[in-house]
């Protein structure tokens, strides 16, 4: 959520930075600034009545005690009661319609960041070669098919289209890369943290992903349960909302977690022809990373993520490239995302596999996570962000296509084969 201070005191320049983000919010922020003028009206008035309240409740037992006449005192104490009672009213309704637009509102994108949309993300950096092939090469889905890793016919069965199911080592070569993740971040201090599948509204809220994109989520009913949930779409949901409404000391922070879980999405229209398989899926495993910094620690934290998840591509072996994302191509909580992109060849181009972003304080301000700072006593929000450490539907593509073999066999990572018992090679 944004600084409402901000929006007081600069709405040309929240309105320019919305709309370098592709989203015209103009219309929506004047009338912020309307309802913030007359929420601020309407609580000045209810104060002033209460103190009058106030005022003639202490004057009630004087004028009993003198023996004089109290039905003036108590026909202007109703009355009062009835302003009040309006008032308040009136109030409730300002907030709820102020509170709504506000949390409407995208972040702010960072000021470096290039307008507009895909067309203006930047490649900053490359990392080595796409693989060259001395004979044709098979795509992903044929290789994981005749090696019997995935079976995508019964996974379709279970569940329809955008649903695969492991089989044998193509279930240990998942697993596989979910610990080597796993035990790269634990080794470099990050805490594992095991979440809830299934989510309260308030961490939606938090993520910033309620209430504009509640269609985007699976959500659970239930008939014997008043409370409404939904499928996590990514550990970070969960993970940001673990200090929500708290207040933690200047020492305790950084905060460095990391989680595995599945994760759960709506994908909206038609797969393209080249996104078959593991590309795009209804459901996919991440371990997803997640820090709560100081304001000024922020960005350190965020190259940090960068490095870590461009780390762990580098040592599956694989040629990526580092992309930083123009603001309208950043999602709406982010105010900087940089993706990491690996190379697919049978896609002819490079699929996102880590998507690394910092928030800044517009996740705490929805959240109230706040930090106590240590000289001045005063209590501050935190930054937050996330990266993905990593998604697996497009790195198992990835590997098999990149390390195919003439005779469709597929060599594993070498830091992958101390998870599969030293197998160095996967044949039909």
């Amino acid at each position: 959520m944004l600084d409402i201070k901000l929006i007081r005191e600069n709405p040309d320049k929240v309105k320019a930075g919305l709309i370098a983000k592709e989203v015209d919010c103009s219309k929506e922020i004047d009338r912020i600034l309307e309802l913030d003028t007359l929420r601020r009206e309407a609580i000045y008035a209810t104060e002033n009545l209460k103190a009058e309240q106030n005022k003639v409740t202490k004057m009630i037992p004087e004028l009993k005690k003198s023996g004089q006449d109290t039905s003036a005192v108590f026909a202007e104490m109703n009355k009062l009661k009835d302003s009040i009672k309006e008032n308040d009213a009136k109030l409730s309704d300002i907030e709820s319609e102020y509170r709504t637009l506000l949390l409407s509102l995208p972040n702010m994108p960072d000021e470096d960041l290039k307008p507009g949309g895909k067309e203006n993300n930047e490649a900053i950096r490359f990392f080595g070669e796409p693989h060259k092939f001395g004979f044709e090469p098979k795509n992903h889905v044929d290789l994981c098919t005749n090696l019997g890793l995935i079976d995508y016919v019964r996974g379709a069965k279970l569940s329809g289209s955008g649903f695969w199911v492991y089989r044998g080592l193509g279930a240990r070569l998942e697993w596989a890369l979910l610990n080597f993740f796993i035990d790269t971040h634990i080794a470099d201090g990050y805490e594992l943290v095991l979440v809830p599948h299934m989510l309260g509204y308030e961490a939606g809220l938090t993520a910033g992903q309620f209430p504009k994109f509640e269609e985007d989520v699976y959500w659970l009913q239930s008939s014997e349960d008043s409370q409404r949930r939904f499928m996590l779409p990514t550990a970070e949901t969960a993970l940001v909302s673990l200090h929500r409404d708290e207040i933690m000391s200047e020492a305790e922070l950084p905060k460095k977690y990391i989680s595995y879980t599945p994760c759960f999405r709506r994908e909206a229209g038609s797969y393209r022809a080249d996104e078959r398989g593991m590309v795009r899926g209804h459901q996919f495993n991440k371990v997803e990373m997640v820090q709560y910094t100081r304001p000024e620690d922020s960005d350190a934290a965020f190259e940090e993520l960068v490095t870590k998840a461009e780390t762990l591509v580098k040592k599956l072996g694989f040629h990526f490239r580092t992309v930083k994302l123009a603001a309208g191509d950043c999602s709406a909580s982010m105010a900087r995302t940089y993706d990491i992109e690996i190379h697919i060849p049978s896609m002819n181009g490079y699929k996102e596999v880590s998507s690394v972003s910092n928030a800044r304080e517009y996740q705490a301000r929805r959240g109230n996570i706040r930090f106590k700072r240590a000289e001045s006593g005063k209590n501050e929000f935190v930054h937050t962000l996330n990266g993905s450490g990593l998604a697996t539907s497009r790195i198992l593509p990835a590997i098999v296509e990149q390390n195919q073999r003439a005779d469709g066999s597929v060599v594993v990572p070498e830091v992958l084969r101390k998870y599969l018992g030293g197998l160095e090679l996967i044949e039909k």
